[in-house]
């Protein structure tokens, strides 16, 4: 008996015509929005923390808590897509999708940060449903000898959307202003519905035959654990880690981790059907598989940083960085399917092998020599590199192999099993990441300081804006020059230094009781002297946020060299004369 039955179409057959051009087409544009909206928030997640008055790292959480729901509704769609038939499930999960990109665009109105952040996670369950689904068609649908070009063309087209999504971001942004962030997620909602009507009459229906119950609880303690990670990973001070590990903003969720991880092996090996199947990690291909998934799941999120790095060394208004990602998004969209095709000549590790490479490269050069050169043609010569590392990694090559190590009817919870494990990197990870960038920031009143000149009473507008002057708060500056300060880019860094001096000379001419012309004449001469030290202050920024940048990118970097050393345990299974490539070991 097989393993999946459809209502409409045998395996077989399924694999070739105009009907499954069809059925593919549904699914591929499913697979775009999903992992475009990953990369689409890039660009404006500056200019959306500016509007809704939050700092850098509590900003990073409008892409991290996407990818925490996201890890956490792959197993459950997983699950139910067996139950119910992928058609089903993948269709609600668009709707889904559609539901909360629209609430995500209502956020904008209300002017709540938490709205968007709840929004994020019901668009998040429903991304779930949509990647594991669809690549499970693809890689069950397509004959042995095809399957690497199928998932070759499944992991193009989320790789291109999910690293195109920044350059449609800046665009987007660009079309309808900065003041109107809410359509890049009102762009979905159409693209949904036309996915779900189309969907009704074309999809088949394919479904396990035999189905257990769902693990609930596995599901439950696992995000638990990943949360627990996350939020101690995100107020961990990597640059003072004597003192924050022991904060109570730390180690208590550190030690939740580590206290519920047995407790979840427990539950897994008691589960009828476990989200997380512990036998896997009997398999030394496998383990090695799953965690080359959350080093390509690092590498990923690497690339959200971009578009504010190209904004910082370009000089580029904010929220427009994202079009430099084009270049990025152009060769990993030629390299994924012809990495498809290379697998089966080549075999799987030499096509990651090269990808890792390539990636370790570009992140290398961004590191080491485009923030000490910051120019275009080091920044595009770094895309270049890590566009075609991306089109080698991510996608094809780890699907190809977890299938490979797996049996065929295994292959929704294999391919669920990688897709959760690559998301608990792509959730750990920009917390990791901003860390670098946040640090730095914090060093850049100081910086700026140095190269200012005394204001009128002998005080530092730097001084000031970190809130030095009235004990270290920020407290003697208005909320809205305090924000003002917080969205600071490289372009606006001048104008909002002249904005912070006019304050502070107003309020000692008020407490001095000076006249108002005398006000006026030493505000003029004050503005002149700081736009004569303009292009001081806007490199010492530049420098100061390229060091945060430096730290990110070098430790993707140094992942992606981790990640090829580690590729060389896996043993592969090249075909033997007269087997078909690509036909699964097992």
């Amino acid at each position: 008996m097989a393993p999946y039955s459809s209502s409409s179409a045998s395996s077989a057959s399924r694999g070739r015509g105009k009907g499954f051009a069809l059925v593919a087409a549904v699914y591929l544009l499913g697979l775009f929005i999903g992992a475009l909206d990953t990369g689409i928030v890039t660009p404006a997640r500056t200019v959306i923390q500016s509007d809704l008055g939050i700092g850098e790292q509590m900003g990073v959480w409008i892409i991290t808590i996407y990818t925490l729901a996201y890890a956490a509704a792959i197993p459950v769609m997983g699950k139910l897509a067996d139950r119910s038939g992928r058609k089903y499930v993948y269709l609600a999960s668009i709707l889904l999708f559609g539901v909360g990109s629209l609430l995500c665009g209502l956020a904008q109105d209300v002017g709540s940060f938490w709205m968007l952040l709840a929004a994020r996670a019901v668009q998040a369950v429903g991304g779930g449903g949509i990647v594991p689904v669809a690549t499970a068609e693809f890689g069950t649908t397509f004959p042995p000898e095809k399957r690497g070009l199928a998932l070759g063309l499944v992991g193009g087209v989320y790789g291109i959307a999910n690293i195109f999504g920044a350059s449609a971001g800046s665009l987007i942004l660009s079309v309808f202003g900065q003041a109107n962030w809410q359509f890049i997620f009102y762009v979905n909602v159409p693209i949904c519905a036309f996915i779900v009507v189309a969907g009704l009459f074309v999809l088949p229906n394919t479904r396990a035959e035999q189905v257990k119950p769902i693990d609930g609880w596995g599901i439950a303690v696992l995000v638990a654990m990943v949360l627990s990670l996350l939020y101690g990973l995100k107020n961990l001070d990597f640059f003072d880690l004597g003192a924050s590990v022991t904060s109570s903003d730390v180690w208590p969720f550190l030690l939740a981790f580590v206290v519920l991880l047995p407790v979840f092996v427990l539950i897994e090996r008691r589960a009828a059907d476990p989200v997380l199947n512990l036998s896997y990690f009997r398999d030394r291909d496998i383990v090695v598989t799953l965690v080359l998934s959350v080093i390509t799941g690092i590498i990923l999120m690497g690339i959200i940083f971009i578009p504010q790095f190209a904004e910082n060394v370009l000089k580029l208004p904010s929220g427009s960085g994202g079009y430099v990602v084009i270049v990025l998004a152009a060769f990993a969209g030629v390299g994924a399917p012809v990495s498809g095709k290379l697998i089966d000549r080549f075999g799987v590790k030499a096509v990651l092998a090269f990808g890792l490479a390539a990636s370790a490269a570009g992140a290398l050069f961004l590191a080491l020599v485009a923030t000490q050169f910051a120019n275009m043609a080091t920044l595009i010569i770094s895309l270049v590199a890590i566009g075609i590392g991306m089109g080698f990694t991510i996608g094809t090559p780890l699907n190809y192999m977890m299938l490979a190590k797996t049996k065929e009817r295994e292959a929704n919870s294999a391919l669920a099993t990688l897709s959760l494990v690559r998301s608990v990197g792509t959730a750990v990870a920009p917390a990791v990441l901003v860390a670098f960038i946040a640090h730095a920031g914090m060093a850049i009143p100081d910086r700026i300081m140095g190269v200012l000149p005394d204001a009128p009473g002998g005080q530092s507008i730097a001084q000031l804006a970190s809130g030095q002057a009235q004990g270290g708060d920020g407290a003697g500056l208005p909320d809205d020059l305090q924000q003002l300060m917080k969205g600071s880019d490289v372009t606006t860094i001048v104008a909002n230094v002249k904005t912070l001096a006019k304050t502070e000379i107003e309020q000692e001419a008020a407490s001095a009781g000076m006249p108002a012309e005398a006000v006026d004449a030493a505000e003029q001469q004050y503005l002149a002297a700081i736009d004569d030290r303009a292009g001081d202050i806007e490199s010492t920024f530049q420098s100061t946020v390229d060091e945060g940048f430096r730290g990110a990118f070098l430790l993707v970097g140094i992942c992606s060299l981790v990640g090829l050393a580690l590729l060389a345990l896996y043993r592969e299974d090249r075909p033997r004369p007269g087997q078909a490539k690509g036909e699964p070991a097992r």
